[in-house]
């Protein structure tokens, strides 16, 4: 019998749609910023280009490489709790399944009942149910650094490169301009796309993402012109 009641979450998707959205945003904020802080500078279009490609790859690399440690942490504490608990399972399991009783108990299943299913899941798989139940940990929120890696790294470098299209324009001012609207216009995108894999409502986050990568590009600005008007 087919199930009528058929759900899709997002949870599965957390740990590379968190690095994806995370390195499209950082690419199209660095970059942009980047682009848009040399060329307030009064440097030329070369040494905007040169420096946009260097901060692209140096960017794309970090990301991958950030993420990859980070994540492998995250696999290092889940395995160490993996092994604590294997080991207590063995030392005491009764005292295991007192605290996965009290676990059900605290969450409102009535104390009789709270027992029978601990008992049950101690019979049929102990150390899955302390890791979900207790722990949080589940195969569908199980690290994955090489995923999250691949993830950042890859948005990263497409995020980045949507800046470059500014650089179509003819005056260095509309260069300026054209960088910020199309960053912008990524940045929103990125939101967008986000929020809808991510399931949730497309305003706030779109309108979060959008303001930072725009304050991001005119600090960066700014910068830029005091280096300018300073000689630096």
């Amino acid at each position: 019998m087919l199930n009528p009641h058929q759900e899709s979450h997002s949870a599965g998707r957390a740990g590379w749609l968190r690095a994806a959205v995370l390195g499209a945003n950082d690419g199209l904020v660095s970059i942009a910023s980047l682009m848009v802080g040399i060329a307030a500078s009064g440097a030329s279009t070369s040494t905007v280009v040169t420096g946009a490609l260097a901060g692209l790859s140096a960017g794309a690399l970090s990301m991958a490489a950030g993420e990859y440690v980070s994540v492998s942490s995250q696999v290092d504490v889940e395995t160490a709790d993996r092994a604590r608990e294997q080991r207590e399972l063995a030392e005491n399991p009764a005292a295991e399944l007192a605290e996965l009783t009290a676990i059900y108990q605290a969450r409102g299943v009535p104390g009789d009942l709270a027992r029978q299913v601990a008992v049950a899941l101690h019979e049929a798989d102990p150390l899955q149910a302390h890791l979900r139940d207790e722990l949080g940990q589940s195969e569908h929120s199980a690290a994955k650094p090489l995923q999250a890696a691949l993830a950042s790294a890859t948005s990263f470098l497409i995020g980045g490169l949507a800046p470059f299209l500014g650089l179509l324009a003819g005056t260095t001012t509309a260069r300026l301009w054209l960088i910020v609207a199309v960053t912008l216009l990524g940045l929103a995108g990125a939101g967008v796309l986000a929020a809808r894999a991510a399931g949730t409502g497309v305003l706030r986050p779109t309108v979060r993402v959008v303001l930072g990568g725009g304050l991001a590009m005119a600090i960066t600005a700014a910068v830029g012109q005091i280096a300018d008007v300073s000689g630096v």
